[in-house]
C-alpha cells in the first residue's frame, strides 16, 4: 500500500493549518509521458482529471481520474490567486479524488490562468525579403516569430500599464499558436522550401503578470506536480474545441463564464484571432442577491441556483429574478465591449459556445437569445447559443462517466494543450508542431 505522493507533500506543507489522517490508497507507478493532469484552478471550484494517453491513437487522451473542491471566498480574485496555502489545500483535494478514481499518482501537469490582466491577441506582420528567391528556412522563420512576440510582448505592457494608471508590470509569455502564413498572397502550411518576397504570419500570443504566473508556479511546486505548460483558459476552451486537425475551419465566439471572470475567445476559420476577459462571473451574480435582499452569500448562492431547474418557490422568484436580470445587463455590456475590440475581423462568428459554471443561469443564456445585443457588432446574423457539450472536444474521451456537462470543458481544455505539447516535442511531429514549439521557447 502505497500514500500518494503528492498528499504527503501537501499535508506537511499545511500541516500547521490542517489536521487530519491521511488516507492510504493503492497507486501505480506510471511513466510521465502515460499521464496528464489538467488543473483548472477557478474562483468556485477547482478541478481536476486525469487523462491517459491512448495507446491506440496517440493524438487522443483518455480521462481516467476526475476530482473537484470548493473554493473560499477568499480564495481567489478575480481568477487569480490570492490564498496560495487556500488554494494548495483545494487543490490537494481535487487531485486526490481524482487518483482515488484513476488509480495512478499522475505528476505532469497543465495548470490554467485567467484573469483580466490576461491579454491574448493576434498580431500579424509582414516581413519583405531581401531575396525572394532563396528558399525560405527554418531559422529564418524562427526570426519572423521572434519579432512577432517582441511586438505583441511590447504592445501587452502597454495596455496592462494604461490599465493600472502607468505602473510598470513584467509580464511572460503564456501561449502561443500559428494562425496562418502567406507568401506573396498565397497561403501556406508549410513555408520551408518556399521562394517569395513577402512573408504575412499571423500569432496569437498570451501574455500573463508574472506575479500570476509565479502564483501558479509556487502552487504546482507545493502539490509536487511537474508543471509541464501555463495556459491562458479561454486558449484552451479553443483548443478543446479546435483539436489538432490542421484542416479544421470552425469560426465561433467561445465564451468560458467562470466564478470570477468571463473568458472569451474568437475562433475564425480554426485560428485564435484572440481572448479577452473582465470580470463577471457566477459570483457577481450570487453578490447582487446577497446584497438586494440582505442574505448571506451561502443563502444567496441556493438562490441562484434554485432558479435552474424551476425549484425556487414561485413568491420568492421575482425578488431573485430583480438584481440578477440588473447585473445580467451589465454582463451583456461587457460581452459588447469585448467583442467590440475585434475590429481586425470583418464580421464576428455567428455562433456563441458557452462553458463554465456560471453558465449555468438560464438568465444568461435568455439574454443572449431573446435581445438584440448584438445589434450594434459586425454580425452578419443573428447569434445561435449552445453550451459546449463533452462529446465536443476533440482527442479527449471521458471513461469515468463523470464529466457530464460544460461546466468541465475548460479542464478538458487544459489536457488538450497538455497533450499538443508533448506531441510537439516528438521526433516526428509535423511542421507545425515544429512552428508550435519554436513559439514555446
Amino acid at each position: 500500500m502505497l500514500k500518494s505522493k503528492h498528499m504527503l507533500k501537501s499535508l506537511k506543507v499545511r500541516s500547521t493549518k490542517l489536521k487530519g489522517t491521511l488516507k492510504k490508497v493503492s497507486h501505480k507507478k506510471v511513466k510521465s509521458d502515460q499521464y496528464l493532469v489538467g488543473l483548472d484552478i477557478g474562483t468556485e471550484y477547482v478541478k481536476a482529471l486525469i487523462g491517459k494517453v491512448s495507446k491506440t491513437n496517440p493524438g487522443n487522451i483518455d480521462i481516467v481520474g476526475v476530482g473537484r473542491a470548493h473554493q473560499g471566498l477568499k480564495d481567489m480574485q478575480a481568477g487569480a490567486i490570492a490564498d496560495i496555502a487556500a488554494v494548495v489545500a483545494n487543490c490537494d483535494k481535487a487531485l486526490a479524488e481524482a487518483e482515488d478514481m484513476a488509480g495512478v499518482s499522475a505528476r505532469t501537469a497543465v495548470l490554467g490562468i485567467a484573469g483580466e490582466l490576461v491579454k491574448g491577441t493576434t498580431k500579424t506582420i509582414k516581413v519583405t525579403r531581401s531575396n525572394p528567391k532563396e528558399a525560405i528556412d527554418v531559422p529564418e522563420m524562427e526570426k519572423i516569430i521572434n519579432l512577432v512576440q517582441q511586438r505583441t510582448e511590447t504592445k501587452a505592457k502597454q495596455e496592462l500599464a494604461y490599465e493600472l494608471g502607468g505602473k510598470n508590470v513584467d509580464v511572460r509569455l503564456v501561449n502561443s499558436a500559428l494562425v496562418s502564413i502567406e507568401i506573396d498572397g498565397y497561403p501556406v502550411s508549410n513555408p520551408i522550401g518556399f521562394q517569395g518576397r513577402d512573408v504575412v504570419v499571423s500569432i496569437y500570443t498570451a501574455f500573463a503578470p508574472l506575479i500570476h504566473i509565479g502564483a501558479l508556479e509556487k502552487t504546482a511546486l507545493e502539490l509536487d506536480l511537474d508543471l509541464l505548460a501555463v495556459a491562458a483558459e479561454p486558449f484552451a476552451v479553443a483548443r478543446a474545441v479546435i483539436g489538432n486537425n490542421a484542416n479544421n475551419n470552425l469560426s465561433a465566439v467561445l465564451m468560458d463564464i467562470g466564478g470570477g471572470t468571463t473568458d472569451i475567445a474568437v475562433v475564425n476559420e480554426g485560428g485564435v484571432q484572440g481572448t479577452k476577459m473582465f470580470g463577471i462571473g457566477g459570483r457577481a451574480f450570487t453578490r447582487s442577491i446577497e446584497k438586494e435582499l440582505g442574505v448571506d452569500f451561502e443563502e444567496a448562492e441556493e438562490l441562484k441556483v434554485s432558479l435552474t431547474g424551476n425549484e425556487i418557490d414561485p413568491k420568492k422568484r421575482p425578488s431573485v429574478e430583480k438584481p440578477l436580470e440588473k447585473t445580467a445587463d451589465i454582463w451583456v455590456s461587457g460581452i459588447e465591449l469585448a467583442l467590440d475590440e475585434f475590429d481586425q475581423l470583418d464580421h464576428l462568428p455567428n455562433r456563441l459556445y458557452l462553458c463554465g459554471g456560471g453558465s449555468s443561469l438560464e438568465m444568461l443564456i435568455d439574454k443572449l437569445e431573446q435581445t438584440n445585443w448584438y445589434k450594434a457588432l459586425p454580425f452578419t446574423k443573428k447569434p445561435i447559443v449552445k453550451h459546449i457539450r463533452p462529446d465536443q472536444v476533440v482527442g479527449v474521451e471521458d471513461h469515468t462517466n463523470k464529466v457530464n456537462d460544460h461546466t468541465f470543458i475548460t479542464a478538458m481544455g487544459l489536457l488538450r494543450v497538455g497533450l499538443d505539447t508533448t506531441q510537439s516535442n516528438a521526433v516526428n511531429s509535423s511542421f507545425r508542431d515544429k512552428i508550435d514549439r519554436m513559439l514555446s521557447i
